[in-house]
């Protein structure tokens, strides 16, 4: 095992949180493709498409804040080993609802 603030574990940790921060926007664009697909299907109107982007928008906003800024310098391992126990207890954030309309004020 690496010790604590090796470059190989600094290393390791930003592999971990840009794997993690890849397929946290890959799902939330997915949100964006839904609405986009029901666009094309008559199913919802631009505007409500529209609000889907805003919400990716801020979503991936705090995302970043979560991955990048929270996981510089010094800071990643701490991040990294977050991540892992978020993982394994099942509690990883869902960045989506995390930004949802709260009474139309957002």
């Amino acid at each position: 095992m690496e010790a604590p603030g090796s470059k190989e574990r600094r290393r390791t940790a930003r592999a971990l949180i840009a794997t993690y921060h890849e397929a946290e926007l890959a799902g939330l664009l997915e949100h964006v493709a839904e609405a986009i697909e029901r666009y094309r299907r008559n199913e919802v109107d631009a505007f409500d498409v529209d609000e889907v982007i805003h919400r990716y928008t801020k979503a991936a906003r705090e995302l970043w804040k979560f991955c990048v800024l929270g996981g510089s310098g010094s800071h990643v391992e701490t991040l990294a080993a977050t991540l892992e126990r978020l993982t394994a207890e099942g509690d990883l954030p869902d960045w989506w609802a995390r930004v949802e309309r709260r009474g139309g004020n957002q």
